[in-house]
C-alpha cells in the first residue's frame, strides 16, 4: 500500500532551513545515508515526489545537473520550467487533487513529501500524510522555515541514532486525541 511520508530534517528548535533558505547547518553535519532511517535506504522505497517550489529552486541553484528519478510533482504558482529530460510537473492544484495521481506513480512504493514543512501540512490538513520521519540535527537556527507549522498529533514508531543524528519516524494520527 502506497504510503505518504513527509521525509526531513530539522535542527533542534524545529527549522528545516535558514531564514535565507540555506541547508549549510544541515549539510555540515556527520551522517551515514545508509545508516538508520538514512537516505539511501529510504529512497528506494519511493515511487513519486511531492516538492515545494523553494526546495526544487535550491536544488536547481546547488545541483543544475539534477533529474529527478521518480516523477515529481512541483507546487508553486510561479511559472518555472522543468530541464529537458525531467519528469517533473508544475502544479498550483491542492494536494489533495493531485494526491491520487501521485500514488498511481508511485504504484507500490512511497509518495515522498520533501522541502517545505507547509506543503507536508497541507497534505495532513486533507488526512493524507501518512508518515513523519524527522533527524533532528544537534545545532539550532532560531529562526527559519519551520518544520511543520501547524498541528498534527503524531505517534513515535521508531527511534535511532545516525552518526550526530536522532532519527524518529512517526506515525500520523487521523483522529487526534480529545478530537
Amino acid at each position: 500500500m502506497t504510503r505518504t511520508v513527509y521525509y526531513t530534517a530539522t535542527s533542534l528548535d524545529g527549522f528545516i532551513a535558514t531564514v535565507d533558505h540555506s541547508l549549510d547547518w544541515l549539510l555540515s553535519r556527520e551522517n551515514d545515508a545508509d545508516g538508520p532511517m538514512g537516505y539511501d535506504g529510504f529512497i528506494t522505497g519511493i515511487g513519486a515526489v511531492a516538492m515545494g517550489a523553494t526546495t526544487y529552486l535550491w536544488v536547481r541553484e546547488h545541483d543544475p545537473d539534477w533529474l529527478p528519478d521518480q516523477p515529481t510533482w512541483v507546487f508553486t504558482h510561479r511559472d518555472l520550467t522543468p530541464p529537458p529530460g525531467a519528469d517533473l510537473r508544475f502544479t498550483a492544484d491542492d494536494p489533495a487533487r493531485v494526491h491520487a495521481a501521485m500514488g498511481e506513480a508511485a504504484g507500490d512504493r512511497d509518495v515522498w513529501v520533501v522541502g517545505g514543512g507547509d506543503l507536508a501540512g497541507q497534505f495532513a490538513d486533507h488526512g493524507l500524510l501518512d508518515e513523519v520521519v524527522v533527524a533532528i540535527a544537534p545545532v539550532t537556527l532560531g529562526s527559519g522555515a519551520p518544520l511543520l507549522p501547524r498541528r498534527v498529533e503524531l505517534e513515535v514508531r521508531e527511534c535511532a541514532r545516525n552518526g550526530e543524528f536522532v532519527c524518529v519516524r512517526y506515525g500520523v494520527l487521523r483522529s487526534p486525541a480529545g478530537a
